[in-house]
């Protein structure tokens, strides 16, 4: 295996890593959402993104707040949209 290989593979290695914790570092948040650490920063000192700072400084991430966090406002596709439009005049025909 050549070096680029091996480096992808210790990437796929920290995301499972990661993704099978309770609790992220600043460094794992950042990765796991993939938003830059400035970023992160921003939404952690506005107070958008729940976190926490247990002594002040250091600020952790449950996962799952993080995730729920992330997926919030979901986008319906065209599909879905047709389905309830069909559901619907079903429904209600009269």
């Amino acid at each position: 295996m050549n070096t680029l290989q091996l480096d992808e593979r210790l990437d796929r290695i920290e995301k499972l890593l990661i993704a099978s914790k309770r609790v992220l570092s600043f460094d794992e948040a950042c990765q796991y959402s993939n938003y830059s650490s400035s970023y992160m920063y921003k939404l952690t000192s506005g107070k958008i993104v729940p976190h926490s700072k247990p002594n002040g400084k250091a600020i952790f991430f449950d996962r799952d707040k993080l995730e729920a966090w992330l997926l919030q406002n979901p986008q319906k596709s065209i599909d879905e949209i047709e389905q309830e439009a069909l559901d619907y005049s079903l429904k209600n025909r009269r």
